[in-house]
């Protein structure tokens, strides 16, 4: 077999083509999470926690050689995570929503299943001993 007719049946097997569909929808529905962050949530949070922006907090290690300093940026890490937190409860208020869409209706409006054969001997049982 070719190396070309060997690619040809990797690249047209289902997982591949699977996985294909979901990195280009995963893409558009980061920008869908983005947008939902930086242009819904983040400004709605802003009255609530003021302008917070943790990405200049940094601390001085050392100097380099051209006397500039150097930082170590811990509040970049801080923001960045902040938005993660945000972003993955974000997802996951949607993902709520989407699964409580396609649940099924409740099973409280189906009846009760008939009783079993053991129920119904007893039952018998119980109704002839009640008579005597």
């Amino acid at each position: 077999m070719s190396f070309a007719s060997e690619f040809k049946e990797f690249a047209m097997k289902g997982s591949v083509l699977d996985l294909a569909v979901g990195v280009v929808i995963g893409g558009a529905f980061g920008k869908i999470v983005s947008s939902l962050v930086g242009d819904v949530i983040m400004p709605a949070l802003s009255p609530i926690l003021g302008s917070v922006n943790f990405s200049e907090l940094s601390f001085q290690i050392a100097t380099n050689a051209a006397g500039k300093p150097v930082l170590l940026k811990y509040g970049a890490f801080i923001q960045t995570t902040f938005e993660f937190l945000v972003i993955a409860l974000s997802i996951f208020i949607v993902i709520k929503g989407i699964n409580k869409l396609k649940r099924p209706p409740a099973a409280a409006d189906a009846p009760p299943p008939p009783p079993s054969k053991t129920e119904v001997l007893l039952q018998d049982i119980k109704d002839l001993l009640a008579k005597r």
